[in-house]
Formats: structure tokens, C-alpha cells, sequence
């Protein structure tokens, strides 16, 4: 795999400072089901590494004791930790809300059986990876089968109640483009799925989200290869919306990996630029507080601007509607 920090660390980037914390971004491990060719995490079947239990502890001990209100958690695959549901109930019991970012197609997994009820008795909010709503755009990126097995995942969750008014249990899809390009504009997107989806399938859904695709990892190495990562690089930056500055997610995130060291963003955890407020060093989960965050300044380097491209782009999804 092509490395691409040696070509994002010399920046022109703006920069930007941390607001107050809201959000924890935990990854709970690199593996996974799938091995999605944009997926920037480089996850995958045979990545083996997992958050210990001890790491989860600490992370409930930093939820207990700091004004973070959003736990999202992600992965690889997070449901694939044996820590998952017991994070889940201790941040529920907090009053914290719980985001599960699920590939949908690991709730179809034999040790998976009754993860769906478990989400929705907890009410966990979904936010699941469904790139395009046609097939075979789905099985190119995702590999064979995880369309069928996706819009079988979505039926589940409907049948629970997850995308319907009035339900409490909510569900939003993941768009990511095809290759090196920006997403369409999201408003558009979503009316186009909410009709495929529902007149095919039968599906609901409370909301799309577009994401851009980060030139880091898997997509960034395939970009290297092919020869088209400086012009994929020139699209982000020409792109660039000042505006979009305001409302980037590190400004309120902390990311933390399966180790527990921080990060202002999950893109920064998968190049390796950790965390530096104020002298910590290389800051740890069990060493930090949220008081410590407070107006630090923001690492940046060249793939920010797949954050401020277009729309923008954010674990939220476009920042401008």
C-alpha cells in the first residue's frame, strides 16, 4: 500500500482552533466484513486489532467525567468488539447519545444474531454505509452480495421501527462517491434514494449523508497508483469553501483509536498525527481532559480540504444545505 502523509504534510491549510467538546469518536478495532475500496481505515477480515476491555473502561471513566453528549462509535466494524454492547449501555445510562456507524451487512453475521433488537432497545441511532441504492455500484465498491445483504439489514430495521416518524429509533445512510470526484449535492441525493428505496424496497430512512472520499489509505494508495492523486489533491483544494471552516467536525470532535490515543479527527488517527495540546505529547485517553482541549489549535495537513470541499464533508455529512 502506497503511503500519503509524505505527500499532505506541507500545507497551506487555514488555521483553525478546537470549540467546546461534544462529540467522542471512538474506533473500536480495524476489523471488519467487508474491505470497501474507499474505506479510509484500511479495514478488513484480517485486521485483528481490537479495543481491550481496559481501554473501553477508560473510556467510560472519560465519558463519566467530561460534557460530551454524542459516544460514535466506529471501526472496522464496531459491533465486532466483545466490549460493544456493555460501552453502549454505560454510555445510555448517562444520558449520552449512542451512534453506531454499522455496515449494515455484519447484522446478518450468525454471532451477530439479535445485535438489531439490542440497537434498538437501546436506541441507538444508525448511521449505515449504503454508497449508491443500485446493485451494481454497491458490489463494485463493497464486493459481491452487500447490496442484497444491506437492503436485507435496512428491512430488518425498519420491521424494529428504525426510519419511521414517531419511532424515536433513527437511521441515516452513508453516500460515498465512486472515485475521484466530490459528492453530488446531498438535498438532490436523498430525494433520489428515499424513491429508489422506497419503491423497490420498501425502505425508509430519516436522512443521507455524502461523504467525501479522503485521499488517505485504501482510496488514497488506489489514487497513487492509478497516477491521479495530485489531480485529485487540485480538485479539493479549487473546491475549498472558506465557509465550510466554521463547521468542520474537529472544531467539536475527539477521536480516539483501538489504543486509546486521541486525535482531532478519525482521518488524522489513520495518518498517524495525534493529538498536541499544550505539551501532553502524545496524548492517551487515561491521561487528558476535556478541560485540556480547550481552544487548542487543530493539526491540519493537505487532506483537510476534503472537509471543506464543495458542500464540505463531515462525520455529519455536508456541511452547507
Amino acid at each position: 500500500m502506497h503511503a500519503t502523509l509524505p505527500f499532505l504534510l506541507e500545507t497551506d491549510f487555514p488555521a483553525i482552533r478546537r470549540g467546546p467538546l461534544q462529540t467522542l469518536q471512538v474506533n473500536l478495532g480495524y476489523q471488519c466484513n467487508q474491505s470497501c475500496l474507499h474505506c479510509h481505515v484500511n479495514a478488513g477480515p484480517r485486521r485483528t486489532e481490537v479495543m481491550s476491555a481496559e481501554i473501553v473502561d477508560a473510556v467510560i471513566r472519560f465519558l463519566a467525567n467530561s460534557p460530551v453528549s454524542i459516544l460514535d462509535l466506529t471501526g472496522g466494524a464496531p459491533e465486532l468488539n466483545p466490549a460493544f454492547r456493555r460501552l453502549v449501555r454505560a454510555a445510555r445510562a448517562l444520558g449520552i447519545t449512542v451512534i453506531d456507524r454499522c455496515n449494515l451487512t455484519i447484522l446478518l453475521q450468525p454471532e451477530q444474531a439479535g445485535t438489531d433488537r439490542f440497537l434498538a432497545e437501546n436506541q441507538v441511532k444508525i448511521v449505515a454505509s449504503l454508497p449508491c441504492y443500485i446493485k451494481d455500484n454497491v458490489d463494485a465498491q463493497r464486493g459481491d452480495g452487500t447490496f442484497t445483504g444491506s437492503i436485507e439489514a435496512l428491512q430488518r430495521l425498519n420491521h424494529l421501527g428504525y426510519g419511521k416518524a414517531g419511532s424515536g429509533l433513527e437511521l441515516d445512510l452513508v453516500y460515498n462517491p465512486q472515485g475521484a470526484v466530490l459528492p453530488p449535492p446531498q438535498q438532490a441525493l436523498e430525494q433520489d434514494y428515499r424513491q429508489h428505496l422506497d419503491t423497490q424496497y420498501g425502505i425508509h430512512f430519516n436522512k443521507l449523508r455524502t461523504l467525501t472520499n479522503m485521499p488517505i489509505k485504501r482510496f488514497g494508495s488506489t489514487l497513487v497508483s492509478q497516477g491521479r492523486f495530485a489531480e485529485y489533491m487540485d480538485l479539493l483544494r479549487s473546491s475549498h469553501k472558506e465557509t465550510n471552516l466554521a463547521d468542520v467536525m474537529c472544531r467539536t470532535l475527539l477521536s480516539v483509536d483501538w489504543k486509546g490515543y486521541l486525535y482531532d479527527c478519525d482521518f488524522n488517527q489513520m495518518l498517524d498525527i495525534p493529538l498536541q495540546p499544550g505539551g501532553h505529547g502524545r496524548p492517551h485517553i487515561t491521561s487528558i481532559t476535556a478541560a485540556d482541549l480547550a481552544d487548542a489549535a487543530i493539526r491540519v495537513a493537505d487532506h483537510c480540504y476534503g472537509c471543506t470541499a464543495g458542500q464540505g464533508s463531515s462525520c455529519s455529512g455536508a456541511l452547507e444545505t
